[in-house]
């Protein structure tokens, strides 16, 4: 098949006028010497310039003279001889009594194949309120992540104030009853400063568990065993990840569980160990904490629960996670399972409804 034979060079003007004139966007035709031959309405309309000042004249004398920037002269003109081309050039507009613009502008060669009519299209962004949103954006976001930090501070402070008065307190008591009460309360404030610190210093969005539980029990052991080589605190947690309002509920969880472990799984001077364990597969995960203890001990009379298993049942209601206890054998086994079955058991009974 012959070649199609170039068209006319009126033809294919009138084709770059008509796509000029119909744009929304702000647009310029030049020839190959940088001679305004038409500018979109768009253009006039946001750079103030009058239609009929434009085909013509030089680029460099639109309006008052704010576009004689010898620079980019330079690159059309280089563009225009096909040795450079301009694509996103940014630059500032400024003219006389106006704020300043800034501007990112493409230009592109409209060679017509007869290799003498060579038109350039200058495609012009005025970017100046998205980059004045993007600086405030990110000024508003150093300024939430200072005051983050500093309510950080404030809090670690403000817990460590606390968990000295308690102490202070279970000290000067006389009531042994009420000590062990102070004491908890003392222990629990220090795992929530644990928690606190770990997640001021991780990622807000995910928190890698097992450093976050050997960093909680480190703490919990450092305050609560007096004797590391008669009681044992380890974790076994794979690589998992969760958000950080997961993680705290984890934390708080697994804190109740090896306080409560370490009050009653060991009298007198027993030897013994506690592993705190979590895995994940998919959405489904497992948290146990089990020791090698007394083992649970028979009830003759419904007891009332505990501070400690009412905060872990709310905090597992709040995961949607099922709670089982095991003789371990000996020992005692903890489980808090989260599957997609029991959660949706759990959100029914929430609301009334039957369970699937």
């Amino acid at each position: 098949m012959a070649p199609h034979p170039p068209a006319h060079p009126d033809v294919t003007l009138n084709l770059a006028l008509a796509v000029i004139a119909s744009s929304t966007a702000p647009l310029l035709l030049l020839s190959e010497d940088l001679t305004l031959i038409a500018a979109s309405k768009s253009f006039c309309r946001a750079f103030q310039i009058d239609p009929q000042s434009v085909a013509g004249h030089a680029l460099g004398e639109l309006g008052a003279g704010e576009w004689d920037v010898p620079q980019l002269a330079m690159l059309l003109r280089a563009t225009a001889s096909g040795f450079a081309e301009v694509e996103a050039y940014e630059m500032d507009l400024r003219r006389p009594g106006q704020d300043e613009r800034h501007l990112v502008l493409n230009a592109q060669k409209l060679d017509y194949g007869n290799g003498e009519s060579v038109r350039l299209l200058l495609a012009v962004s005025d970017v100046t309120d998205a980059r004045i949103a993007e600086k405030l954006k990110d000024d508003m976001l150093k300024e939430k992540a200072i005051l983050l930090q500093e309510l950080q501070h404030r809090v670690a402070n403000s817990l460590q104030i606390i968990a000295s008065v308690l102490m202070q307190s279970a000290r000067k008591v006389q009531s042994d009853e009420l000590r062990t009460h102070l004491y908890d309360a003392h222990q629990r404030v220090m795992s929530v400063a644990a928690l606190q610190k770990h997640l001021a210093v991780s990622n807000v969005e995910h928190v890698e568990l097992r450093p976050y539980f050997t960093a909680l029990c480190d703490s919990i052991g450092a305050s609560m065993i007096r004797d590391h080589n008669q009681i044992s605190l380890g974790v076994a947690v794979d690589e998992s990840v969760a958000s950080a309002d997961v993680s705290v509920s984890l934390g708080l969880i697994v804190t109740e569980l090896v306080i409560n472990a370490l009050k009653h799984a060991f009298p007198g001077d027993r030897n013994g160990k506690i592993i705190v364990d979590y895995h994940s597969n998919g959405p489904n995960w497992t948290l146990s904490v089990t020791d090698n203890g007394v083992g649970m001990v028979p009830k003759t009379v419904a007891a009332k629960p505990g501070l400690g298993t009412s905060i872990i049942e709310a905090l597992a209601k709040q995961l949607r996670a099922a709670i089982k206890v095991d003789d371990a054998d000996p020992g005692t086994a903890v489980f808090v399972a989260h599957t997609q079955i029991a959660s949706l058991q759990i959100a029914h009974a929430a609301t009334g409804e039957r369970a699937i």
